[in-house]
């Protein structure tokens, strides 16, 4: 959950007069969510934001299910999805339903021409591979390889990539992506027990005050359409902010793993949360450390939740076969649980060196005609005990 945070200038109460120096008005804008009483902050513009010149049509990208409904366990090679040079061209949604869309994006170059606003969606960025920064009204974002970077709803951004080769896991969430609850007091604050804390946040920093006008392109992403606006005045104008709602990042390997004498259950692993799903970090840990423990997860049933599991890095004990920038996806409805010769390769082992985001949705996904092109054939057999020879990769 984000705490607290003011930059630049602002007056000393809300909703009062504010002046520049040639006596003019600053703007004052309420930017947050779930209506007046979820998280805000207000900003403070050298314009109107809303001094709009004119709007482009309108056109679709609402994702086409391949597959409605599904009971079989599937995996995908996110990895072969072809680099695009457009970010917003290269996002490929896998999998969605009304709480959520995930996808994977391979963009090559950084956004030069225009901002990008999801008036839809919390975003969730994970960055598998490339580094940059995270331009928006509230500063810039440095990130790197193994970050998350959350974007909340109607926040406007820019991304400026360093490299070309970029792999980034996305979310978006139609509800607010927050820390979980379990982990705050009742102020808040994130607990002593927690996995996290305050210090592990990636905050917007060196906002820049943009006095520029001419004609600037925010691409704005509405139930499934991409509206072209063009505004008159740069969208990173302000003279100030603060507030909760902003952007952060927070890097997978500042997770610090809870551990136990014998296997914990998925739930300590948990990152974030929105309205009916889960993501949970993966990271590199001691094994359990019971004299007669097996590391390897139980086999366990999927009842209420379809699972998703996207493979950063590392060898996944529990899996056979699997390559970075894969998903697989255990429908909720049937048990699953390590592949063949995984338990016994698990008994007496340390340590693990895994690096995986798992995806929790809480109503079944579809499945897009898009992931259906890069699918791992008869993934579903692949707990058959077989030879070397026969086994399914």
């Amino acid at each position: 959950m984000p705490f607290y945070q003011k930059s630049g200038i602002i007056p000393q109460k809300r909703h009062v007069v504010f002046r520049k120096t040639d006596n003019s008005l600053y703007h004052e804008e309420l930017l947050g969510t779930e209506g007046f009483s979820g998280t805000s902050s207000l900003a403070y513009h050298l314009y109107p934001p809303t001094m709009v010149k004119s709007i482009g049509e309108s056109y679709s990208i609402k994702p086409e299910a391949g597959i409605e409904e599904n009971l079989k366990a599937l995996s995908f090679m996110g990895f072969d999805v072809k680099p695009e040079t457009d970010y917003l061209e290269s996002r490929k949604v896998f999998f969605f339903n009304e709480d959520m869309l995930i996808g994977i994006a391979s963009p090559g170059k950084s956004m030069s021409d225009y901002f990008f606003k999801n008036a839809d969606s919390d975003e969730l960025l994970f960055i598998h591979k490339g580094c940059g920064q995270c331009k928006t009204m509230f500063g810039t974002i440095d990130f790197e390889y193994g970050d998350y970077i959350i974007i909340p709803r109607g926040t406007v951004y820019q991304l400026k990539f360093e490299t070309s080769d970029n792999k980034i896991l996305f979310i978006e969430s139609h509800s607010p992506v927050r820390t979980p609850k379990r982990y705050r007091n009742e102020y808040g604050q994130l607990l002593e027990q927690a996995p996290f804390c305050e210090r592990d946040f990636k905050i917007p920093h060196s906002m820049e005050t943009h006095d520029e006008k001419g004609e600037f392109k925010i691409l704005i992403k509405k139930r499934g359409f991409i509206y072209p606006y063009i505004y008159e005045t740069h969208p990173f104008d302000l003279i100030g902010w603060d507030g909760y709602n902003y952007p952060y990042a927070f890097s997978i390997f500042n997770f610090e793993p809870i551990t136990g004498r014998i296997h914990m259950p998925p739930p300590v692993h948990q990152q974030f949360e929105g309205k009916n799903f889960v993501v949970c970090s993966f990271v590199p840990r001691m094994y359990d450390y019971h004299p007669a423990a097996i590391p390897a997860p139980y086999h366990h049933s999927n009842i209420d939740a379809d699972e998703i599991l996207y493979y950063v890095d590392g060898d996944f004990m529990s899996r056979n076969n699997i390559k970075a920038g894969q998903f697989t996806l255990h429908p909720g409805g049937i048990p699953h649980g390590p592949h063949p010769g995984a338990i016994e390769r698990s008994i007496g082992q340390k340590e693990t060196k895994e690096l995986a985001v798992m995806i929790d949705p809480f109503n079944p996904l579809k499945i897009t005609k898009e992931a259906l092109k890069y699918e791992v054939k008869e993934y579903y057999k692949s707990w058959i005990q077989q030879t070397d020879h026969e086994r399914v990769v």
